[in-house]
């Protein structure tokens, strides 16, 4: 796995030309994770296409290999995973090394604590300071225990339980990594593990979790809560999948499209998870021109092409509860605020508190370096449009090692009138290497 390290890599985004042109994205970050975890549990032999070599996921491959499982990728990109089977984990030899993927860390931390072994998990400067207990404290219910680093943070040591006990558990806060963490701990748990979760989230587990046979259920009351039942000591098959394109990465050239005047831009094979959707209704909402088209299934995963239009957008205030299912996107979509016409309030996103880094205040002040009249809420922003007005730009901006900061104060570059320098652009590499050659083939970079 590549780290991230020696010096940073500055790099400045200035206005562009119309975006025109067909691109894709890379796979889905998270069923990339969740493709990796559940083959290696599976007796016998899958095959993954689409994968995204993110260092995040190549993070979740090489821990996977640690404990036993054959993880190999051919010369057309094509991954092949010969699994263990659920208990056959075995005891790694070295500390698992989850680079900045918090997804990683957490899910591989509920897969463990049903396996007798002990693992130890460290990670880069940014994944050290984010918490972990959201995930320990329902882990340490099934016996697993935890030493931690000051604030529960990494360098982790974690010794598994097995048996280990069957957990009821309902959700504190909207989070898809400590309920997917829980059902990943009950694949291994006699009996059956059951989650209550008030506010859905991404629920790409629990689809790969019956893909793969798990005896999986999931009632939905009428009030939304969802019911998510495991019955555990289950017996993984062996799986083909095909990766759809993140949703969370196609946020950059969509939003790139609606704002730079003149373009119209195609991202094909994206996964359009109900889940997972948020930004593009949200986008829409702002006055967006976004058509799907070509809507198909894909491996239980509805996918379709997006065509992007520029737009003049306008100011919104969105429902708070709908922050699950684009918590990711946020970022850029303070950005495509920015240059809205009229005022926009996000609330209700504490969860960005927690990220790679604190997303609110991290954009709050990468915001008001290139212009934008902003107030900062302590669950969210509240930012006034330019009105489609180029921002003034400048930096360099300070992202605190974060993918998804780089990338969407690069696409503010695209509509700024200096430019925006980003002062380091090596993160992107965990979920999106090819940001930059990408946006060059839009006509976005000379």
């Amino acid at each position: 796995m590549t780290q991230i390290e020696d010096q940073p890599t500055p790099m400045t985004f200035t206005a562009a030309p119309s975006l025109a042109g067909s691109v894709t994205v890379p796979g889905d970050k998270s069923i990339s994770h969740r493709s990796l975890m559940l083959s290696a549990l599976a007796i016998g032999h899958s095959r993954v296409e689409g994968l995204l070599e993110g260092e995040d996921v190549l993070s979740t491959a090489a821990a996977m290999r640690a404990m036993g499982a054959t993880i190999e990728r051919d010369a057309d990109g094509v991954w092949h995973i010969h699994g263990v089977g659920v208990g056959g984990l075995l005891q790694p030899d070295v500390a698992l090394d989850m680079g900045n993927s918090g997804t990683s860390t957490r899910l591989l931390m509920g897969l463990l604590a049903s396996h007798d072994l002990t693992a130890t998990f460290v990670g880069d400067a940014s994944l050290s300071k984010r918490p972990m207990a959201r995930v320990t404290e329902p882990l340490a219910r099934m016996g697993a225990s935890f030493t931690t680093s000051p604030g529960d943070r990494l360098p982790l040591t974690m010794k598994g339980a097995c048996p280990a006990v069957p957990l009821d558990y309902r959700l504190p806060v909207a989070s898809a990594q400590v309920k997917s963490a829980i059902l990943l701990a009950g694949l291994n748990t006699p009996g059956i593990t059951r989650v209550v979760e008030p506010i859905p989230t991404r629920d790409h587990s629990e689809r790969m979790l019956k893909g793969f046979g798990a005896e999986l259920n999931v009632e939905v009351e009428a009030d939304g809560t969802r019911i998510i039942t495991l019955v555990g000591e289950a017996e993984l098959q062996p799986q083909q999948i095909v990766v759809p394109g993140d949703p969370s990465s196609a946020a950059f050239p969509m939003v790139a499209a609606l704002l730079v005047p003149g373009s119209q831009v195609t991202i094909a094979n994206v996964g359009l998870n109900a889940t997972r959707a948020g930004l593009i209704d949200l986008l829409r909402e702002m006055g967006g021109d976004i058509e799907v088209i070509n809507a198909r299934d894909v491996g239980g995963e509805p996918v379709g092409d997006l065509i992007v239009t520029a737009s003049a957008l306008k100011g919104v205030e969105p429902d708070p509860a709908r922050a699950p299912s684009m918590i990711d996107e946020y970022p850029v979509a303070f950005i495509a605020a920015a240059l809205a016409q009229g005022r926009s309030v996000f609330r209700g996103l504490d969860e960005l508190r927690v990220k790679e880094s604190d997303r609110i205040a991290t954009m709050a002040a990468g915001l008001r370096a290139i212009g934008v009249s902003i107030e900062e809420l302590e669950d969210g922003i509240i930012i006034e449009g330019s009105g489609g007005a180029p921002l003034t730009g400048g930096g360099p901006i300070a992202t605190k090692l974060d993918h998804r900061i780089a990338m969407s104060f690069a696409i503010a570059g695209l509509v700024s009138k200096d430019g925006v320098t980003i002062d380091d652009m090596r993160p992107v590499a965990t979920s999106f290497p090819t940001f930059v050659p990408l946006l060059a083939q839009l006509g976005a970079i000379a």
